[in-house]
């Protein structure tokens, strides 16, 4: 099933649209179709996990999603903007005001606190430094990390640096937290108070898609969308 029929959500508005999106690479003489056609609205509040073996197209999914590439064809639009035509630097500013990204490898600045971490999305729009301290004190409370704000990221544990990235992801109060593999460099116990959290989230009502192979990972969703080929295979929902 294409993903957009299987929409109970409506009412709710769309944060992510797109409409036969496809993308194509060349490596050496071969051309691969990673996205066809692809075709899928996540509404606001929704909790959906993107699956799919290697070489499906849910990393160049993740990508265009994330506005770090764009499609060959196709129309995406985030949060009513329409960025599938924008340019480098238009992406760039959609990425640090709509989009909260959380990676598998943490992605932290090594030599700087917790605290300076989380304010760094902030410090790139221009925010002044007394609301920027006072957003990042917030969300770190938010994931419960006061007590470790001013430790730099050397001396937390996995699960605790997982913390500082998705308070950093949520300081902006972006239209979408996406993350990509976000427990692979973490042990099951870590991985699973990690999850919790993004549940958490959830409830709390933030838009919230992971791209993940892990199926235990994924059940947390309230949605699986799986890809095969470059299509979307399948689009389920869990019952009430």
């Amino acid at each position: 099933m294409q993903a957009g029929s299987n929409n109970k959500s409506s009412g709710k508005q769309a944060v992510i649209k797109t409409h036969n999106l496809s993308r194509s690479y060349q490596m050496g003489e071969t051309t691969v179709h990673a996205l066809r056609g692809v075709d899928l609205t996540i509404n606001q509040g929704e909790y959906a996990a993107i699956m799919g073996p290697s070489g499906s197209g849910k990393s160049t999914l993740m990508n265009v999603i994330g506005c770090l590439d764009s499609p060959d064809e196709g129309s995406y639009e985030l949060n009513g903007k329409m960025v599938s035509n924008m340019g480098d630097r238009q992406l760039a500013e959609v990425r640090n005001k709509e989009i909260g990204f959380v990676f598998q490898t943490f992605n932290l600045l090594n030599r700087t606190t917790a605290q300076h971490n989380v304010e760094m999305p902030l410090i790139y729009a221009g925010i002044p430094k007394k609301l920027r301290q006072q957003r990042a004190i917030s969300v770190l409370e938010k994931v419960n990390l006061t007590e470790r704000m001013h430790h730099n990221p050397g001396e937390l544990s996995g699960g605790q640096r997982q913390r500082v990235a998705i308070a950093r992801a949520l300081v902006t109060s972006p239209s979408l937290l996406l993350a990509d593999e976000p427990t692979g460099n973490l042990d099951s116990k870590t991985a699973r108070e990690i999850m919790e959290l993004f549940d958490e989230l959830h409830a709390a009502g933030h838009t919230i898609i992971l791209v993940t192979h892990d199926e235990e990972v994924a059940d947390h969703a309230d949605r699986k969308i799986r890809l095969l080929d470059g299509k979307i295979e399948s689009d389920t929902r869990k019952q009430d």
